[in-house]
């Protein structure tokens, strides 16, 4: 059909569809990357005990960043993957995390911010 796009729709609606989607994606790796750093803060204030993934994601839901906990799972992998993190218990029920010496130097800002990770700029 002349002058439609994908679906039978005028290509300003695919468009504007396509703007949509691309700032829910956004959106959602804003999100994530936020995540990872509020993440990284729970288990600096945790240090030297490893945290149980439990009291990571009530701390996140009482600063209104909801995630699921197998998000929180992925976000963990992520930052360990990063080296960032270490995890305990992943063959267990309940997950443990602790900070690595790289983890503390981001969160001490002595060290770069990995790409992937929502570190406010230092204000001091």
């Amino acid at each position: 059909m002349p002058g439609k796009g994908p679906g039978g729709k005028a290509p300003a609606e695919c468009a504007s569809e396509k703007v949509t989607r691309m700032d829910a994606m956004n959106l959602e790796q804003k999100q994530r990357e936020e995540a990872r750093w509020r993440i990284l803060r729970v288990l600096d204030a945790g240090r030297p005990i490893a945290v149980s993934e439990t009291i990571v994601w009530r701390v996140l839901a009482d600063i209104k960043l909801t995630i699921t906990l197998n998000a929180l799972r992925r976000e963990l992998s992520y930052l360990r993957d990063r080296g960032l993190v270490e995890i305990e218990g992943e063959d267990n029920e309940t997950w443990y995390a602790r900070l690595t010496a790289s983890g503390v130097d981001v969160v001490e800002y002595t060290a770069p911010a990995p790409a992937g990770i929502a570190r406010p700029r230092k204000y001091w």
